[in-house]
């Protein structure tokens, strides 16, 4: 629920209104912007009449909120956020940032690259000290070690630095670091108990969408920092995994096993009684991606329709769709897509 309120609404009948919601229990999120100034209200809200709080001669209306990100919702603070990521850089607003540097933190090395991005434009340096791995026996990144270098670099540069904070226990470290944009990678998006940490801190995060998330659950990512008291928040945008690769490739080596490929049994799987069964077969396997790689699609489908995209890549997704759910995708089908997805 929101309360907007009239623009002649003094500051001494808004702080009495904001006590009074206060009291009956309930959060407030106050955001004076300026056409309008909000009152969001987080919590039960059946614990206020909605008639009678558009009575009040503050209030111009009411007006309920169904989504269930409240804090990270436009209809709550209507005004653009701009975050100060330090070194007089800011984000949001209509102002524009160039991140860059190595993917990883490898050495004293760093230094000559953080002058060549800033030389080539860039504003803020990037690097990981600390790397999620697929392999528990790759590079994991230096650690702290790495997090000195960065700090060492963009001192002597005078730009803001952005890594990857990946565990709860080393939010002390990047705080006593002075670590100015902290961020949670795709593997972490649904890390909860980082979030919430992370969310008890001031320090301006950038939160990548996670695996195949919806732009929902990407929200209610946000929604998790953001209800800890920390509003610094920076989404970003990194694509949708498919199952599709992982459906082709099993094809392949049920083609090569057995030399053809019965679709008919294949779609008559019943998925989830294969995942929780204790059978290993080729056609389960794609039977089981396919379904992934549908459900996939469908809530990009779904996305792309939210955010207007242009017609002609949604009708390009839709084609993926039936191919996919026919089972006549090739790997050459997938090019179109490969740095969109």
């Amino acid at each position: 629920m929101i309360a907007i309120l009239r623009k002649d609404a003094s500051p001494e009948a808004v702080e009495h209104l904001l006590s009074w919601i206060e009291k009956k229990g309930l959060q407030t999120n106050y955001s004076k912007g300026e056409n309008e100034t909000v009152i969001g209200l987080v919590g039960d809200t059946t614990k206020i009449d909605p008639f009678l709080l558009e009575s009040m001669d503050i209030v111009e209306r009411v007006q309920r909120v169904s989504e269930p990100f409240k804090k990270a919702n436009r209809k709550f603070h209507p005004e653009d956020t701009v975050i100060d990521c330090g070194h007089g850089v800011k984000i949001g607003g209509g102002h524009f940032q160039v991140i860059a540097g190595p993917c990883s933190v490898e050495g004293k090395n760093l230094i000559k690259i953080a002058r060549r991005v800033k030389a080539a434009g860039a504003t803020m340096l990037r690097g990981g000290a600390y790397k999620p791995r697929t392999s528990p026996y790759a590079y994991q990144g230096m650690g702290p070690e790495g997090l000195d270098l960065l700090r060492e670099a963009a001192d002597e540069l005078d730009m803001p630095i952005v890594t990857e904070i990946m565990d709860q226990r080393d939010v002390q470290t990047f705080l006593d670091k002075n670590i100015e944009v902290w961020q949670i990678g795709a593997r972490n998006a649904q890390n909860f108990p980082l979030l919430k940490e992370v969310g008890k801190t001031k320090a301006p995060i950038l939160l990548k969408r996670g695996l195949s998330n919806t732009i929902e659950e990407l929200l209610m990512s946000a929604e998790y920092i953001m209800a800890g008291g920390n509003d610094q928040v920076i989404l970003c945008e990194r694509g949708i995994r498919f199952s599709v690769e992982d459906m082709l490739s099993t094809i392949k080596s049920e083609k090569e096993e057995h030399g053809v490929l019965d679709i008919e049994i294949i779609r008559s799987i019943d998925v989830p009684s294969y995942v929780s069964g204790r059978s290993y077969s080729h056609l389960g396997e794609i039977a089981k991606y396919r379904k992934r790689a549908l459900d996939q699609i469908i809530r990009y489908i779904g996305y792309l329709e939210q955010i207007h995209a242009p017609a002609e890549y949604l009708e390009q997704v839709k084609f993926l769709q039936k191919i996919v759910a026919d089972l006549t995708i090739k790997a050459k089908d997938l090019k179109p897509f490969r740095f969109r997805l």
